[in-house]
């Protein structure tokens, strides 16, 4: 059977992530990633080989160092942390960080970003109705591609990267993002919604007591997410607007 979706415009306020969530700059991170360590395990002889599961389950909606770490991790390699200013071509965490941010940054600004329709549609419609709205990411780049997207008026709180290095905030899937979101927002996170492409995402919102966790599932798995924290899973935020909300069997993921 469907399961019920959430009414968000009866929210105190809806927090989002944005990679995969409002732009499609998820695609353009896992590009940066794959030709980063793509080159850094062929240098390095690491195997196995650097796959898209990686990125899901290493790297995706943590922060950039954090990702560095977790990955190599994953394959026993470890290297000097570094400094946040390392240059690129260094062979620390923060460079290779560094290395993936150019990258992406490049890619950005030859290419422009434009949001999903369907998450556009539904921060339009949440503007109007007046519902408070903030972004919650991981990426120390949130700022510019909420600009280069041009929705960056819609919402009144930024917790990203930049602002989680500053405050001391523990990366994703840790509570620490989504509580200082819902924080900034003026809203008790059980009467909040969280929405998420990302496993430790959902784990980071439910970990923060936000009572809504909306997965949306871009690859990563509505199982996954679900596993994680979701507590419904949806393939296009335009499944959550008003005139289409009713029709869950044609807009949300289920579990097999």
């Amino acid at each position: 059977m469907p399961e019920a979706l959430p009414d968000l415009f009866h929210a105190d306020g809806v927090l989002f992530d944005l990679d995969g969530v409002l732009t499609p700059t998820a695609e353009v991170h896992m590009r940066a990633w794959k030709v980063v360590f793509d080159d850094v395990f062929a240098r390095w002889g690491i195997t196995p080989e650097y796959t898209d599961a990686d990125y899901y389950d290493f790297v995706d909606g943590k922060k950039r160092y954090d990702g560095v770490a977790s990955l190599l991790h994953s394959r026993n390699v470890e290297v000097p942390w570094g400094e946040v200013d390392d240059d690129p071509t260094a062979e620390t965490i923060c460079g290779i960080g560094n290395r993936k941010n150019a990258a992406f940054a490049a890619s950005l600004r030859g290419q422009g970003i434009a949001p999903y329709p369907g998450s556009l549609a539904l921060v339009e419609s949440l503007h109007a109705a007046g519902v408070p709205m903030g972004v919650v990411s991981s990426s120390k780049n949130a700022e510019e591609v909420l600009g280069a997207s041009g929705i960056r008026s819609f919402f009144s709180v930024v917790v990203d990267g930049v602002v989680a290095e500053r405050d001391g905030l523990a990366s994703k899937p840790a509570a620490d993002m989504f509580a200082a979101g819902a924080v900034a927002l003026g809203v008790d996170p059980a009467r909040a919604v969280a929405v998420e492409d990302a496993t430790s995402g959902a784990a980071s919102a439910a970990a923060a007591g936000i009572a809504v966790v909306v997965g949306v599932d871009r690859g990563t798995g509505a199982e996954a997410l679900r596993a994680a924290g979701a507590t419904v899973v949806v393939d296009d935020l335009a499944a959550l607007l008003p005139e289409t909300r009713n029709d869950t069997r044609d807009n949300t993921s289920e579990t097999a």
